[in-house]
């Protein structure tokens, strides 16, 4: 490591000239062979894949796909000629583009779609629309404005599109505000325009060739739409966490009177090596996701793994170049960078609320305004940092002897306050949300609740029962099935006849739930029927049928999650044990970490559970309705989650070993190494912070959900765990962290994370 940084520093223009190049070759191929990225949701196997299949082999236009939506319309009388007209026409019109078949309430096929009881009787209808499954993102959009384009304006008719296709889709712009809050928060923590403007410059070079290669790859391997997204959102935070782990390093050096040549070789063959660790250990605990079995989750892996790759890359190659070139500018202060620097951070920030048509203008400030702040002239005369404290002046070094004077009460209020808050984790209750938590303001909201009016809860979440069916078995026999299922306590409407196909092999009927989509409710009816209502009706008279529909297919999706997780969990909690025992040459340390890492896991997982599926905060918050935990979030969140916190994990104890090692006390190297990193671990961490904590600003439920989960497990990670747990129980184990039985230690390789200081002896001449 401390050659490759001397070669990078004596070559930094060569290094600087090669990431150019391959950013923008690597750029022009992706934009020249553009992304090909689609999700495609394909279910594991399970009774409502078996009713797709069956839907997509034996109906024409069936409605076997994954994605469907519908257009509903209120007026005061559906069935009037004039209504009835204006709406034919629009079904005709659309069932015309590719990609889409069309039910009209108007078709004699069609069953149920006009509301027939209530208040909205004969003024609520419905028709039902299926996508193919070979649609992307892209394609749904432009589908949704063509039929938008569609649909009249005539006075006493109401028209909206309900169902997640039609949904409008935007990503969310938490990108452009971690980046200003970036920005905001280096410069105050280190009050320097360029110790803030490495590691964002090297994150941002590491996502560009990351996300690059990622969209070239889409074209070999399947990935779903946001896989860039993804990626950008954590590559941002864990390549500003790298950077900065190494440039507080670099500056630590400066001050110990190394030159800049030999304070870059220092710090990447010390903090250089915790970070290739703390990447290794980010990339498993993503490609652990490969044990969930998904084709859309493996394509979702591969690419946050590569993008977390290139910062890596970046962080041990261009940075040290960019510190060839800045050298003792690190420690200058540019009021006029700053003042600019702080307008770009605004700007970015007000482009990432979305104003409308202002946000163009406002991404060309922030671009303009960064790029003066880093290379204007100084404003006034370049003077040397502030002086540096004593590193037992600090605050972190006196905060860690306080916790370790009472490590007793410490632990136990520490442990008390993650415990308190992962309680609800055991009401936990894996789904997936419904149209009904969108905003008010959006088409597939009103949709939801002009069904809900009109036909029911349930209505939304319709479950479509089919079977095959044998020679010989008459109408009579499936009466015999449709009376079953319709007499179920929670079926609100079941077909009367079954809908058969062309050649009567196969028939279909629609049931429709009591409750809504996301109920708790719902589930269990889906479970009675599949175990109970259909088997003791359809066995004796010889048919194997199979309930299917979008409802069905969340229910198997979070019931196949849940059997995976725990061998998910139990994969990555295991080798990131055995590979921290390699490093730090402990079993205690590394048994200490993974518990300390699922606490604050859990702590994170019962926040959302409180505020998603119990409600609490839920109108503060915009969420809406309570509701189940969306099946994917759990794995998601573990898999981003753990691998930052083990990036913190590796930082600090990483420092924690380097001064244990150098001095042989304990309770003194605890303190310093937290005094070494505490600052650099706050500033990472309320980097990531304000970064998820901006996913509260989206509309989306979902995005919601995921936003505060990462936000509050960093924040626990950072604060609780690091800086009170981690010194406690160090204190109360003493020696003994770094007990290791002999016959383990001849068996583990020899992995050196701390490095080491560059030795006087070693020390150039050159490079000043």
């Amino acid at each position: 490591m401390e050659r490759l940084a001397r070669f990078c520093f004596r070559k930094r223009w060569l290094v600087i000239g090669v990431w150019v190049a391959a950013i923008v070759i690597l750029g022009a191929a992706s934009g020249a062979a553009g992304g090909k990225f689609k999700t495609e949701f394909k279910l594991p196997a399970s009774e409502s894949k078996r009713g797709f299949d069956l839907l997509n082999t034996k109906f024409t236009g069936g409605g076997g796909g994954f994605a469907g939506g519908t257009i509903v319309f209120k007026a005061a009388e559906v069935n009037a000629p004039a209504v009835k007209d204006a709406m034919s026409a629009v079904f005709t019109n659309v069932a015309k583009i590719d990609g889409l078949t069309v039910l009209s309430p108007y078709d004699e096929r069609a069953q149920g779609q006009v509301a027939t009881a209530g208040a909205d009787a004969g003024k609520v209808a419905y028709a039902t629309v299926n996508f193919s499954d070979k649609l992307s993102q892209a394609d749904f959009q432009k589908i949704t404005k063509k039929v938008t384009a569609l649909l009249p304006h005539q006075a006493g008719l109401r028209i909206e599109l309900g169902g997640q296709a039609f949904a409008k889709f935007e990503p969310p712009s938490s990108e452009a505000l971690g980046l200003a809050f970036a920005i905001v928060i280096l410069l105050v923590a280190f009050g320097s325009v360029l110790a803030m403007g490495l590691p964002v410059g090297d994150a941002l070079a590491g996502i560009a060739a990351g996300i690059t290669i990622v969209t070239l790859l889409s074209h070999t391997i399947k990935m779903p739409d946001f896989t860039t997204l993804l990626g950008a959102m954590i590559g941002l935070g864990v390549g500003i966490d790298y950077a900065l782990f190494i440039v507080t390093r670099y500056r630590e050096s400066l001050h110990k009177g190394q030159s800049p040549e030999d304070a870059t070789a220092t710090s990447l063959g010390t903090a250089g090596r915790a970070v290739l660790f703390a990447g290794i250990t980010v990339v498993i605990s993503l490609l652990g996701m490969f044990l969930m079995g998904l084709a859309f989750v493996r394509g979702l892996a591969i690419g946050a793994s590569i993008t977390v790759a290139a910062t890596m890359l970046a962080s041990v190659t261009l940075l040290p170049a960019l510190l060839g070139l800045a050298r003792h500018k690190v420690e200058v202060t540019r009021w006029r960078g700053v003042i600019a620097l702080g307008c770009g951070a605004v700007a970015l920030f007000f482009f990432g609320l979305k104003l409308p048509k202002v946000g163009g203008p406002f991404a060309a400030l922030a671009v303009v305004t960064i790029i003066a702040g880093l290379f204007v002239p100084a404003l006034k005369r370049e003077v040397p940092a502030r002086k540096v404290k004593p590193l037992q002046q600090t605050f972190w070094y006196r905060w860690s002897r306080v916790i370790q004077r009472r490590p007793w009460p410490a632990l136990l209020a520490g442990i008390v306050v993650l415990a308190a808050l992962a309680l609800p984790i055991f009401k936990l209750r894996l789904g997936q949300s419904d149209e009904g938590n969108y905003a008010t303001s959006t088409t597939t909201r009103r949709a939801y609740d002009l069904l809900s009016d009109g036909f029911g809860p349930g209505f939304n979440g319709p479950l479509l029962l089919v079977t095959e069916v044998p020679s010989g078995v008459g109408a009579d026999k499936l009466a015999t099935l449709t009376a079953a299922v319709a007499k179920t306590p929670g079926v609100a409407f079941a077909s009367p006849v079954p809908r058969m196909n062309a050649d009567g092999t196969a028939a279909q009927w629609y049931v429709v739930p009591t409750t809504a989509p996301q109920d708790a409710a719902t589930t269990s009816l889906v479970h009675r029927l599949r175990e109970q209502v259909i088997p003791d009706a359809a066995t004796p008279i010889g048919l194997k049928p199979a309930l299917t529909g979008s409802v069905a297919a969340g229910i198997d999706f979070a019931d196949y999650l849940s059997g995976r997780l725990p061998i998910f969990f139990g994969a990555v909690l295991a080798l990131s044990f055995l590979l921290l025992m390699a490093v730090f040459r402990s079993v205690l340390v590394p048994l200490k970490a993974v518990i300390l890492n699922l606490l604050s896991i859990g702590a994170a997982y019962g926040v959302i559970v409180a505020v998603f599926q119990w409600g609490w905060l839920s109108g503060a918050l915009g969420v809406g309705k309570g509701g189940p935990i969306d099946a994917w979030a759990p794995m998601m969140m573990f898999a981003i989650v753990f691998g930052l916190s083990m990036d913190y994990e590796v930082f600090l104890l990483s420092r924690i070993k380097e001064e244990y090692d150098r001095t042989g006390v304990n309770d003194t190297a605890v303190a310093d190494g937290l005094a070494h990193t505490a600052r650099v671990i706050t500033a990472a961490a309320a980097i990531m912070v304000f970064v998820f904590g901006s996913f509260l600003l989206d509309s989306s439920r979902q995005i919601k959900l995921f936003g505060l989960g990462l936000a509050v497990a960093v924040l626990l990670d950072a604060t609780v765990v690091r800086m009170v747990l981690v010194p406690a129980t160090m204190e109360l184990l003493g020696d003994k962290n770094w007990w290791l039985p002999r016959w383990l230690d001849r068996l583990l390789p020899n992995i050196n994370v701390e490095g080491h200081e560059v030795e006087p002896e070693l020390v150039s001449t050159g490079g000043d």
